[in-house]
């Protein structure tokens, strides 16, 4: 039997993240372990986490990415599948992860989001432009789909291998667009456009807001491409496709002459 951990950081959201949690309630496929990790909270977004039933996990840094990591560290799952504390999963949304997942060869499946909160016009550049943007040019960076932070799920052991390579100490890098560069050519990321998870308009409420969220891609690929350069990684990913199909064409069974 598959197990699914739903890890969600949070930061003094606790109503957002009652929301979260009674969505995660009605799921069709339930989640085996819900894991909320406290960055700080001083609202009693904690409270709110054990009443729904989650476990409470307190972060010793700060920032999303050491907060996700010490979800993703704690989880017992085989899937871990993350949220952010603004997220409104759907009725079917883990069982649609579960399904995915059961193609062993794929490593994560993410989706996007749908906006909510904001005026239509910001709903919609939030997804078109940003959204868009992101998956479209940091996909063509990496050479496959980046994951999206608040909608997204990738096995245990592949978080086993890549745990110590990502950022988690460095508050100031997107958490999910770091992950996205560690994880290894041969792993596989799936994106399903039906995957998806409504999502706070917050950072779209001002400038300043929107430029805090583009500083923060900036270092993360910053960081990443001093390791290794996007033309690279980019041609990791063709070689590892090539060795996919070979192995894939070796498998085919002959067809008699």
């Amino acid at each position: 039997m598959t197990l699914i951990s739903v890890v969600i950081p949070v930061l003094d959201d606790a109503p957002m993240l009652r929301v979260c949690l009674a969505a995660l309630a009605t799921q069709s496929r339930p989640a085996d372990e819900i894991i909320v990790v406290d960055n700080g909270s001083v609202d009693g977004s904690a409270e709110v986490a054990r009443r729904a039933g989650a476990l409470v996990v307190r972060s010793t840094a700060a920032g999303i990415p050491a907060a996700t990591a010490t979800g993703f560290d704690e989880a017992s799952g085989d899937i871990l599948a993350r949220l952010d504390a603004d997220s409104v999963p759907p009725m079917d949304w883990i069982e649609r992860i579960e399904a995915a997942l059961e193609d062993p060869e794929l490593t994560a499946i993410t989706g996007p989001g749908r906006f909510y909160g904001g005026s239509s016009i910001g709903n919609w550049i939030g997804r078109r432009v940003y959204l868009g943007g992101y998956f479209h040019l940091v996909g063509w960076a990496l050479g496959r789909p980046p994951l999206f932070g608040s909608n997204y799920a990738i096995r245990r052991r592949a978080w086993a291998i890549v745990r110590g390579s990502v950022h988690r100490d460095q508050a100031d890098v997107h958490d999910d667009l770091d992950l996205s560069y560690q994880l290894t050519a041969d792993m596989r990321v799936d994106f399903d456009p039906a995957l998806v998870v409504e999502v706070s308009a917050r950072p779209f409420a001002s400038m300043g807001a929107i430029a805090h969220r583009l500083h923060l891609a900036y270092t993360t690929i910053l960081v990443n491409e001093r390791r290794r350069s996007s033309w690279r990684r980019r041609a990791d990913q063709r070689a590892a496709l090539r060795t996919r199909e070979e192995s894939a064409a070796e498998q085919r069974p002959a067809i008699p002459r």
